[in-house]
């Protein structure tokens, strides 16, 4: 698995992410789901670089020009409910992009115990696509993994792109295990030191759904 590290290159992307860890600053919740859409915008920006693109003419009110346009069917997977806001941002860039909802959750506990469940999944047929999954936070892994697994079931891409805004070593290494080949690639805007003993990601920034939408209850089946 290829890794893509926005934060090696400075650029807004470091600003936006910046404010997201500010305690002070992300209580403004809109800032906050701004700020996530802001990075997805960026990096869905250098992901188009890495696309295929093909010549086409247009017609403009005083003749005909050549031009490029991308050639892949893309589609935005995204992992409820965090994922919303950044899901946006990709959605922005590439406008006419297919989407896919998987709901994915984790039962509380130590790193060492954490059990992942899925109740949802809503996708396009995905045979031949360029797949983005799109999740802002990737901690253990173990939630994009089984996303991902779900959402073969609407097809197999030829092409998968993995994009998070923050990440722990854990978590990539998780990947990195779950795709040994070139064939797919991780964005990320940052990556952090480590999890701690609940899984959480340490500096980190919180709980970006909560951030986002606000504290929400747990129900059990």
């Amino acid at each position: 698995m290829n890794v893509i590290n926005l934060e090696k290159t400075d650029s807004m992307v470091n600003n936006y992410m910046a404010e997201l860890r500010d305690a002070h600053v992300q209580q403004r919740r809109l800032l906050f789901r701004e700020n996530l859409r802001r990075i997805a915008r960026c990096m869905a920006y250098d992901l188009s670089k890495t696309l295929h693109y093909a010549p086409r003419e247009v017609r403009t009110p005083l003749g005909i020009r050549a031009v490029r346009q991308l050639s892949d069917r893309v589609v935005v997977g995204t992992v409820l409910r965090a994922g919303l806001a950044f899901h946006e941002g990709f959605l922005d860039v590439f406008d006419s992009a297919d989407a896919g909802f998987v709901a994915a959750y984790r039962e509380e506990g130590s790193a060492d115990h954490i059990s992942i469940h899925l109740d949802y999944l809503a996708a396009p047929h995905l045979e031949g696509s360029t797949f983005l999954l799109v999740d802002p936070m990737l901690a253990t892994g173990g939630s994009l993994v089984a996303a991902h697994q779900a959402f073969l079931r609407a097809g197999h891409p030829a092409n998968l792109h993995i994009c998070c805004a923050i990440a722990a070593p854990e978590g990539i290494a998780r990947l990195q295990e779950a795709f040994p080949g070139d064939d797919v690639t991780l964005w990320v805007a940052a990556v952090d030191d480590h999890l701690n003993e609940n899984a959480y990601i340490v500096p980190g920034l919180g709980d970006a759904g909560d951030l986002s939408f606000g504290e929400k209850l747990s129900f059990k089946p």
